[in-house]
């Protein structure tokens, strides 16, 4: 076990991801894409374009997708057509490896946890019904969806506003019975996908990067700039939705919890598997 890095605070927050992070529905959602273009005539989605979809809103993966595919229907047929088939599969879902043992040994530990998908209400309740002990871990109050209100329109990841408004979830409480918040730099997000880590960074969080096999494959040798959190170009300055949050806290080293894209900086890292988790390396005592 490699011992926490001195020069970060101990983690007292783990902000999680779902789809592919959780639970086993990325593959499920290539399932339900690809019988569809099969039907037109259409290759199965490859993961250039996949990689691009992961993590973002519906509405904004959606373009990316149809802008790819160029299907001869219209969109409101194939919306109707993948919903039927996400309702067959999506109650199917199962745990990614680890997963189980660490959302108990987490909260076990007394570190608070929340939720923050892009999943929106309906499919999140199709892909968590059959689960109950898994999800449980996650008090409603603490569950943020891909179409909550109190997201700004198009401030989806990789925007930093979910993961912000799930640490105001706990704070909300943590204030409520008189104990310290938690600061940005006190979390740890656990991401899946690109746009993900991205907005975990500018939420001026730590990330845990555990990407899906053929997306590491598709982002081989730009690891680096992933968790850093410049894969997809951006280098924005610190993020206006902070301040607007209230987010002023100073973070390691006086640095303030905005957005930076330094390489190698230790504020984001990457595992293969959520098994054999290294909690020692977070500060978080078990």
């Amino acid at each position: 076990m490699i011992m926490a890095n001195p020069e970060f605070p101990k983690i007292r927050a783990c902000l999680f991801d779902m789809d592919g992070l959780l639970i086993d529905t990325e593959d499920i959602y290539t399932k339900c894409n690809n019988v569809i273009l099969h039907e037109h005539g259409k290759p199965s989605l490859p993961w250039k374009i996949k990689a691009q979809l992961q993590g973002r809103p519906g509405p904004d993966a959606a373009e990316i997708f149809h802008a790819w595919a160029q299907l001869p229907i219209a969109r409101s047929t194939f919306t109707a057509k993948q919903a039927k088939l996400q309702a067959q599969f999506f109650p199917t879902t199962q745990p990614l490896p680890g997963v189980p043992l660490l959302l108990k040994t987490l909260k076990n530990s007394n570190t608070h946890l929340a939720l923050a998908t892009s999943s929106h209400a309906i499919n999140y309740r199709l892909k968590s019904t059959h689960l109950p002990h898994l999800f449980s871990a996650f008090p409603p109050s603490r569950r943020v969806l891909g179409d909550d209100s109190r997201i700004p329109k198009g401030r989806g990841k990789p925007a930093p506003d979910i993961y912000l408004l799930a640490l105001e979830c706990i704070n909300k409480e943590l204030r409520a019975k008189g104990e310290p918040i938690v600061y940005p730099e006190e979390c740890l997000v656990f991401e899946d996908s690109v746009p993900g880590v991205e907005a975990g960074r500018r939420a001026g969080m730590r990330v845990v990067w555990c990407p899906h096999p053929m997306l590491l494959k598709e982002y081989l040798g730009r690891e680096r700039e992933v968790l850093a959190g410049v894969a997809n170009g951006t280098d924005r300055e610190v993020d206006d939705a902070l301040h607007e949050a209230g987010m002023h806290g100073t973070g390691t080293k006086g640095r303030t919890n905005g957005y930076h894209s330094r390489m190698d900086d230790g504020w984001a890292e990457m595992v293969t598997t959520l098994e054999g988790f290294d909690y020692g390396r977070y500060g978080i005592q078990i």
